[in-house]
């Protein structure tokens, strides 16, 4: 029997304030980060995943305080990521009510982090975000850190396939290229990590219909990631997962 499709609002956090821009840029106000997840956890989200998406460029730690505040009014999984460098900053975010830490620049720079995480507090607690982009020179995709801004010219493969052998738990797979357009996942991005690992991949950069998620599904994708339909009203998570009912995806 197939694993039910996991429905995953996303909140980027900046100066304490959920924003949400297009290709990491041109930022909007989406509201507080802990009423908009209790919100979405009313309406039937899976998981909630924050992300402090300054924490890595400024140099600056997550906020376990956002851990603390989710714990009291968030019931359903979380993952909290940006800043994360170190085991002691993996376990102060779960120790603070986050059910896993999300590590992406810091990993990068020490693969390390990846294998500690998962010696000490288990594989389902640590999860390898990227944030990819096409290269302009050719096929493929590259590895970008500190929210984008800075291009290690690392094969996206090479790199998720290093994380899975260093003990991460999933993956989160963006896509810069559809970040915030609205237009679709990257399909192809998503058929070719789900063909060459085998941990579970969150689709997440392009969504603005409910037929992109289908899409990302029959990709290779075991759950869905989303910011913009659902933070502007334009999608409710009912309104997703019986769209996603209907075409045959299976969901909780």
């Amino acid at each position: 029997m197939a694993l039910c499709v996991r429905i995953i609002p996303c909140l980027d956090v900046d100066a304490g304030r959920v924003v949400k821009g297009t290709r990491f840029r041109d930022l909007r106000d989406a509201g507080d980060p802990v009423e908009l997840a209790a919100r979405y956890d009313a309406e039937g989200a899976d998981e909630i995943v924050f992300y402090d998406i300054t924490a890595s460029h400024e140099r600056r730690a997550t906020s376990v305080a956002l851990a603390r505040r989710a714990a009291e009014e968030v019931f359903i999984p979380y993952t909290i990521g940006g800043g994360v460098r170190t085991v002691e900053d993996m376990r102060a975010m779960l120790r603070s009510g986050a059910d896993k830490v999300s590590v992406n620049t810091a990993a990068v720079k020490n693969p390390d982090l990846i294998s500690e995480g998962a010696e000490r507090f288990g594989s389902q607690c640590v999860v390898l975000s990227v944030d990819v982009k096409r290269r302009e020179d050719g096929p493929g995709w590259e590895v970008y850190l500190n929210g984008g801004r800075v291009n290690t010219g690392r094969d996206a493969l090479e790199w998720l396939v290093e994380g899975e052998r260093r003990g991460a738990g999933e993956y989160v797979l963006n896509s810069m290229d559809a970040d915030g357009t609205e237009t679709g996942y990257d399909l192809e991005l998503i058929s070719a990590v789900a063909e060459h690992t085998n941990l579970p991949v969150i689709a997440s950069g392009g969504a603005g219909h409910p037929d992109h998620m289908v899409a990302a599904v029959e990709a290779g994708a075991d759950a869905v990631l989303a910011a913009s339909i659902f933070h502007f009203g334009e999608w409710s998570i009912a309104e997703v997962k019986a769209w996603m009912k209907k075409a045959g995806i299976p969901v909780r």
